[in-house]
């Protein structure tokens, strides 16, 4: 089906940024067909349906290069006993309860509710980071489940870890890559591993064997908390990149998250062998670990990617919060004006490049259908020349009304068309106080 999306100020974005004001992109199926001047493009497809985007930006999606959907039901939950102190607490007292508190449901709820929350910030493609102890095999096929319902592309994992029954991650890994194989431009496939410190070399080498006789890169966690890279010196007189690039888990594939706590060498085998690198600012910021040095490693030419771990969906705000962190961190007003829209915009579409073998991020004739449509009303002119200053101090506060991804219309006039939040949010309501009494009963 052919669609107008017509009236609208276009940013095409992507390497040459264009700012159209009353413009019009066209799709037709899961592509962009045509993007220029209304009237021309009311002339030349005449038959097709109509947004009117009056009165708004057209945008391309947005990327979240690192999620945790399943972290849904923690929200409100009251935890006994003194707070956490530092970060090893932080997982011992919350997250390594939740994971293993959770039930077929659950899982399903936790995808579902988060995907919509996707969708109404106009985050179109989200690269996931599983895990469910108590629920390991087929816990991918329900997130699986949950995103193609949902109408937008995900890239799976689930984290294994020596601190559950290894074989279970590993199996459901191994058998979550075999299923999507190469993938079909909607889902794809990671091998998921939680830390350093968590695994083994032997864990570790049979991970990264499956990723590679699957064509995958390894999703881990890196050095996120001080704790990680303490141990890995003590234990393997190493520090963490070392560790795992001579385990072979470095790669253009691979995603190694945070990354707080590396020295320079590290950031040196991270650009050598290409491994991107996928910051957190809101999160870090939240457990107090630290801050990822993104300066120096975007120098390196080190690919730096925008996440939230879990901590929402939105990623213009996960974006000017790193633009105020590290300004702030480097006492430097002079800084990330450029370097932080640069995670969000170019770096997370060539981390999906990576991933899908798709060229998101830009809205130009054959690429992706993937789009976010913002009310944005500038107050000031809008061209190429300012677009990020609008970008950091105006649409970081605009609300999206529609959302579209593969050139579906999965949210139009701020109403989801394709899931039912209302009833969805009313289950996991009541299942939430379930999974929160079996989290409090583990030891």
């Amino acid at each position: 089906m052919t669609t107008r999306f017509e009236n609208g100020i276009v940013c095409t974005l992507g390497v040459k940024n264009r700012v159209l004001w009353n413009a019009t992109v066209v799709t037709d199926g899961e592509l962009v067909t045509a993007v220029g001047d209304s009237a021309e493009m009311k002339q030349r497809f005449t038959d097709a349906d109509t947004v009117d985007c009056s009165g708004k930006i057209i945008l391309p999606g947005f990327i979240c290069a690192h999620h945790h959907f399943y972290s849904t039901m923690a929200r409100g939950m009251g935890i006994p006993g003194e707070p956490a102190k530092n970060f090893v607490e932080i997982l011992e007292k919350l997250w390594w309860k939740v994971d293993r508190a959770l039930d077929e449901e659950d899982i399903l709820l936790s995808a579902q509710l988060p995907l919509i929350d996707c969708i109404r910030n106009g985050t179109t493609t989200i690269i996931d980071h599983h895990a469910s102890p108590a629920m390991r095999e087929g816990s991918l096929d329900l997130i699986e489940k949950a995103v193609r319902q949902a109408g937008l592309r995900a890239s799976l994992c689930y984290e294994v870890s020596d601190r559950n029954i290894v074989a279970g991650g590993v199996a459901e890994n191994e058998r979550f890559i075999k299923k999507v194989g190469k993938g079909d431009g909607q889902i794809a496939a990671m091998m998921g591993m939680h830390a350093s410190f968590t695994l083994s070399d032997e864990t570790l080498e049979k991970c990264v064997g499956i990723a590679k006789d699957g064509g995958v890169g390894c999703h881990i966690h890196v050095a996120e908390d001080l704790a990680d890279r303490e141990d890995s010196l003590m234990k393997y007189k190493l520090p963490i990149v070392n560790r795992l690039h001579n385990l072979g888990a470095t790669g253009k594939k691979s995603i190694f998250v945070h990354c707080v706590h590396i020295d320079e060498d590290e950031m040196d085998v991270m650009a050598e062998t290409g491994t991107t690198i996928v910051h957190n600012p809101e999160s870090n910021m939240n457990n107090a670990v630290g801050v990822t040095p993104i300066l120096k490693m975007l120098k390196k030419s080190v690919l730096v990617g925008l996440g939230s771990d879990g901590m929402g969906s939105d990623m213009l705000a996960q974006m000017r919060c790193a633009y105020l962190l590290h300004r702030l961190a480097n006492r430097d007003p002079r800084v990330a004006f450029m370097e932080a829209p640069q995670m969000l915009i170019q770096n997370n579409a060539e981390i999906v490049k990576r991933q899908f073998g798709l060229q998101v991020g830009e809205i130009a004739e054959g690429l992706p259908a993937d789009l976010a449509v913002i009310d944005y009303c500038p107050p000031t002119p809008l061209s190429e020349a300012n677009f990020l200053g609008h970008l950091i101090f105006g649409l970081v506060d605009a609300v999206v009304d529609t959302t579209v991804c593969r050139g579906k219309i999965l949210m139009q006039g701020k109403k989801i068309l394709n899931m039912d939040e209302g009833r969805l949010a009313a289950r996991s309501r009541e299942l939430a106080p379930m999974m929160w009494n079996r989290l409090q009963a583990l030891q």
